[in-house]
């Protein structure tokens, strides 16, 4: 039986769940279409039930299922769990991910396989587990959740865009490779979000760099601290993603990518059609107080 183009109806599997734009949007779900099934998965079993129960309270039926990305076994178990106990998967959100920021001459190459492994490996295995089920049933729609960063690259960022950058490239792919059996695949590619993403940034730079100021970088660390203050006046909260989302989820012939960022589209065409790659670079290094390190290193070296 193929799926119903009723949202209702189907079952919809959310990673990252438990907070963010994942708790977000299995609410929100639950509120607009009760009835609905959501398979909901994080690492933190307790977040997740939280979300499940206010889900519950609005009609839906779900199931919690307790996933490290990181631990491929677990995220077959995930596809196999919720097959086994709603017969289908209508639709998959990879939602789950993180931004894992530093200079790259700095990061150690365990923080580098752990990025690639929840943004990239995880979600192309969970996909994996989970086309013979869409193709047997008529089809399906995967939901990737990128970045602006999954389109330009920036400093700081560089592990976390060459991530995103992977994802994009396997939507395409897989967009071409399923379009047979009338399984569709779509990015969402937010901008900044009201979410605790800058927290984590935080404690991983703080993790991985104890002490910047010996660092060559330090006065890009320095200005570092305020780039959250100058991004959050234009942060969509996580329902609005969310909307965008279901948008995607709703729509019988999904596009191929979706913008989610106030002037996100403007600045995207500015940043990769109309800028040169030199002047495109400067705005970054200016961002992101590389002019800052390039001063301070050549008076240090007069």
């Amino acid at each position: 039986m193929p799926p119903s183009s009723n949202l209702a109806e189907q079952v919809v599997l959310i990673t990252g769940a438990s907070t963010g734009i994942g708790a977000a949007l299995a609410q929100v779900l639950a509120q607009q279409y009760p009835g609905i099934r959501l398979v909901l998965a994080a690492r933190n079993l307790e977040k997740l039930d939280a979300v499940a129960t206010l889900c519950h309270k609005s009609g839906a039926e779900t199931l919690t299922v307790a996933t490290d990305l990181t631990q491929l076994d677990q995220v077959q178990t995930l596809a196999k769990v919720a097959l086994e106990r709603f017969g289908q998967v209508d639709a998959l959100v990879n939602n789950a991910g993180y931004g894992q920021m530093g200079v790259l001459e700095l990061v150690p190459p365990e923080a580098a396989r752990r990025q690639f492994e929840v943004n990239v490996l995880g979600p192309l295995t969970l996909i994996q587990s989970l086309i013979p089920a869409m193709r047997d049933r008529g089809g399906g729609k995967i939901i990737n959740i990128s970045s602006i960063g999954g389109r330009t690259a920036f400093p700081f960022g560089g592990l976390y865009s060459a991530s995103k950058f992977a994802l994009e490239a396997l939507s395409d792919t897989l967009r071409m490779e399923l379009q047979p059996f009338n399984i569709q695949v779509s990015v969402i590619e937010p901008g900044p979000v009201s979410t605790n993403f800058f927290e984590v940034v935080r404690q991983e730079i703080t993790k991985m760099f104890p002490n910047p100021e010996t660092t060559p970088y330090y006065a890009a660390f320095q200005k570092m601290e305020a780039l959250e203050k100058q991004t959050s006046a234009n942060a969509w909260t996580s329902e609005r993603v969310a909307g965008v989302i279901i948008k995607a989820l709703n729509t019988r012939r999904p596009q191929p990518r979706y913008v989610a960022a106030t002037g996100g589209r403007f600045l995207l065409f500015f940043l990769t059609k109309v800028l040169s790659t030199k002047t495109v670079d400067r705005f970054w290094q200016r961002f992101y107080g590389l002019d800052l390190v390039a001063e301070e290193w050549k008076r240090s070296h007069q």
